[in-house]
């Protein structure tokens, strides 16, 4: 599964952070300990600190910076109006992909 799920990734892995993050506004290292619990283990720290710049850049996002116990504050990642509607389409394309990917699955699938 390596390098496929790595490919299929780069692809997805907007979608994913901002569902994490419209779940629960968070910072980059609970995203990052998130994902790891839903499996997706081999992501690397700085791959989620690069798209959160970017969603961040793109307006899908709100920022609020929070004291830490330990070192500078922290950025808390929430998902704004334009990220929910960026999510909401990310939702119907994911459907729209798996609903065929499964149909042509099945076809290729020997009765």
């Amino acid at each position: 599964m390596g390098k496929q799920i790595t490919e299929m990734l780069k692809g997805t892995l907007e979608g994913i952070v901002l569902a994490i993050v419209a779940s629960q506004p968070a910072y980059g290292y609970e995203i990052t300990a998130r994902l790891r619990e839903q499996g997706f283990a081999d992501i690397a720290e700085g791959t989620i600190y690069a798209l959160l710049v970017r969603i961040e850049q793109r307006g899908f996002v709100d920022v609020q910076k929070v004291p830490s116990e330990k070192g500078p504050p922290r950025k808390v990642y929430s998902l704004n109006a334009q990220g929910r509607d960026y999510l909401d389409e990310f939702w119907r394309t994911w459907s729209f992909l798996a609903d065929r990917l499964e149909q042509l699955h099945d076809e290729g699938t020997p009765s």
